[in-house]
């Protein structure tokens, strides 16, 4: 088996590097939005999981602070789910086909 050229894996290994830099800034442009209570509290947060927004609608407020607390608190968790989800594909697509056995996608 030929030995790989030290150049070429320099080179490879730079064009990977963008890459990478490339997807972690296009991450931190992209955003996705949770939910909670039928849209009541949303959540926004970037790729690079950080919550940017909350919104909670007004009528929320009267239903006390146990309640706000729990529907924020589902709200982030679905935007950070979402979040992930996004910087999983993002990361997938940069990898050569087939490199990433069946149930680790």
């Amino acid at each position: 088996m030929p030995q790989p050229n030290p150049k070429q894996l320099r080179q490879l290994q730079q064009n990977m590097l963008r890459q990478l830099e490339q997807a972690q800034g296009d991450l931190a442009a992209q955003e996705v939005e949770g939910s909670a209570g039928g849209g009541a509290v949303t959540a926004r947060a970037n790729g690079q999981q950080r919550i940017t927004a909350v919104a909670i609608e007004p009528e929320v407020l009267e239903e006390g602070a146990e309640l706000l607390a729990d529907l924020v608190q589902a709200a982030v968790n679905d935007a950070l789910d979402r979040s992930r989800e996004l910087a999983a594909r993002s990361m997938e697509s940069l990898l050569p086909p087939g490199l990433l056995p069946p149930g680790l996608r």
